[in-house]
C-alpha cells in the first residue's frame, strides 16, 4: 500500500514526526509506520524496544493525547505502527497546529488557523458576534433590496412588515441583540470599516500580467456589490456585441451573464473574508476570478462538474443568499457555470486551486494558448492561428506558403481548425478559400 492521505512511511523515528501525529489528530486520523521505506516495504528498525516506550510517552507529553502503538515483525525485521484517531478538539504541538491535507503536513497559521479553530468549536467565521457593530451600521437600502428579492423567491415566508432587528433575528444574523459578522458582510454600509479586504479588485490587462491598463475597486456589502460588479464589468471592462433584429437593437455580452453572475456569487459567498480581496482579471481572450479559500476537505475540482454536496464555508452568508434567491443549496453553482458556457458555445471553464484559493477562468474563444494546447494543434496550425490574429484572415494558399506543404495537407488541417471552432471558413472552396476568427 502506497502513502496516502491517511498513511505515512518512515524508515526511522525522529521527534519531528510528532508534527505528523498532530496533523492526523486534527484531520481525519491516520497511521505512521516506522521501519518502512517510501514504497511500504519493511526496512526494519533496531531500537524497537526503546521506541515502544518513548513514542507514546513523547506524544502524550507534547500533545496530551494517546495513540495506539503496535510492534510488528515481518521476515525477521521489526516495524512500528502508530495509529492516531481524529480528535474533535484542536490539538497543538508546543503551541503550533498542524493539519494533514492530502498526503502533506501543513502548519496552520493566520486565517487558516482561525478558520480551523472555529470549525473545531462548531462555528464558522461568519457566525461570530461582531461587538463593534450596531444597527446604525446597517444599510437599510440593502435590506429593502434583499426583502424584495426574498419575496420574489418565496424562500422567506412571513417576512413582510418585520423591523430590521426582527428580520435579522429570523435570519439568525444576531445573537442576544448583537450583530454577527455575516450581517456586516451582507448588509453593512461600510463593511471595510470592520474587515478591510471585503472589496473586489477588477483589472484590465493587455498582453500579460505585467501590462495593467486600468483598474477599479468595488466596495460595499454583498447584496449591493453583486450588481455593481456586473455593471462595472459590462460598462467598462467587457465589450458588448451589437446586432439588430429589424429595428430592435440587441447587445450580447462576451461571456454569458448567468456564468458571470454565478462565478461572482461563488466568490463572494464562499471566500475567506479574513484573507486577500477577491480579484477579477480581464484579458483580451479570457476573464479570471480568484478568491481566497480552498475547497472543502474531500471535494475535488472534478467533482464540481457534476453532483456534489453543498459545503459552504460561510454558512449564514450562504443561507441568507439562498433565502434571497441568489443561490440554491444543492451545490450546483459550478455546474451552472459549465452549462452556461456550453450553451453559449464557449470553451469549458478552467477551475483550479491556486495560492490558497480558487481560480476560475472563462474563455472567450478557443484562441488562448491554454485552449489551443488542449485541442492538440500541431505547430503549423499554431502558426496559422497567429497569422490570422495579425492579418485578420488566412487563405488556403497562404497556409501552404507559410508551412511549405501541399494543398491537400493544408485543406485537411484547416478543416480541423474549423471543426474545433478555432477558425471559420468562407463559402469558397479549394485553394481560394479563406479562414478567419469566429
Amino acid at each position: 500500500m502506497s502513502e496516502s492521505q491517511n498513511i505515512e512511511y518512515k524508515s526511522t523515528w525522529h521527534d519531528d514526526y510528532l508534527k505528523w501525529v498532530c496533523g492526523f489528530a486534527n484531520a481525519q486520523g491516520g497511521v505512521i509506520f516506522i521501519g518502512k521505506d517510501d514504497n511500504g516495504n519493511v526496512s526494519g528498525i533496531d531500537d524497537h524496544k526503546r521506541l515502544m516506550d518513548d513514542i507514546p510517552n513523547k506524544i502524550r507529553n507534547a500533545m496530551g493525547i494517546t495513540v495506539e502503538v503496535n510492534l510488528h515483525e515481518e521476515s525477521g525485521k521489526h516495524f512500528i505502527e502508530i495509529i492516531t484517531l481524529p480528535y474533535s478538539v484542536p490539538i497543538s504541538l508546543r503551541g503550533r497546529y498542524y493539519y494533514r491535507s492530502g498526503s502533506t503536513k501543513q502548519e496552520l497559521t493566520g486565517a487558516s488557523l482561525n478558520e480551523f479553530l472555529l470549525k473545531k468549536s462548531g462555528k464558522t467565521w461568519d457566525d461570530v458576534i461582531e461587538p463593534r457593530a450596531t444597527f446604525d451600521d446597517i444599510d437599510e437600502k440593502a435590506v429593502a433590496t434583499f426583502v424584495q428579492e426574498a419575496e420574489f423567491s418565496g424562500r422567506l415566508p412571513e417576512s413582510k412588515g418585520l423591523t430590521v432587528p426582527q428580520l435579522f433575528d429570523k435570519l439568525r444574523l444576531t445573537e442576544n441583540g448583537q450583530l454577527k459578522r455575516a450581517a456586516i458582510v451582507l448588509f453593512a454600509k461600510d463593511p471595510a470599516k470592520f474587515y478591510p479586504n471585503t472589496f473586489v479588485k477588477i483589472g484590465r490587462f493587455g498582453k500579460d500580467d505585467a501590462d495593467l491598463i486600468f483598474q477599479e475597486n468595488e466596495e460595499g456589502n454583498l447584496i449591493m456589490i453583486l450588481q455593481t460588479i456586473l455593471e462595472q464589468l459590462h460598462h467598462k471592462f467587457l465589450i458588448r456585441k451589437v446586432s439588430f433584429e429589424g429595428m430592435k437593437r440587441i447587445e450580447t455580452s462576451e461571456y454569458p451573464v448567468p456564468a458571470l453572475r454565478e462565478v461572482i456569487l461563488n466568490a463572494l459567498v464562499h471566500r475567506n473574508y479574513m484573507g486577500a480581496p477577491t480579484q477579477i482579471r480581464v484579458y483580451d481572450d479570457k476573464i479570471v476570478f480568484w478568491n481566497e479559500g480552498t475547497l472543502p476537505q474531500g471535494l475535488s475540482i472534478e467533482a464540481l462538474k457534476g453532483f456534489h454536496a453543498s459545503q459552504p464555508r460561510n454558512i449564514l452568508i450562504a443561507d441568507v443568499c439562498f433565502k434571497g434567491g441568489y443561490i440554491d443549496s444543492w451545490g450546483r453553482g459550478m455546474l451552472k457555470i459549465y452549462n452556461a458556457c456550453k450553451e453559449a458555445g464557449l470553451p469549458e471553464p478552467e477551475i483550479k486551486e491556486f495560492q490558497n484559493g480558487l481560480l476560475v477562468t472563462l474563455f472567450k474563444n478557443n484562441l488562448t494558448e491554454e485552449q489551443l494546447n488542449k485541442l492538440g494543434l500541431n505547430e503549423r496550425q499554431f502558426k496559422a492561428v497567429e497569422f490570422v490574429k495579425e492579418n485578420g484572415q488566412i487563405t488556403n494558399k497562404e497556409y501552404q506558403s507559410i508551412n511549405s506543404i501541399s494543398e491537400r495537407t493544408a485543406s485537411r488541417e484547416l478543416s480541423q481548425l474549423v471543426e474545433k471552432k478555432v477558425l471559420k471558413s468562407s463559402e469558397t472552396k479549394g485553394a481560394g478559400s479563406y479562414f478567419y476568427l469566429p
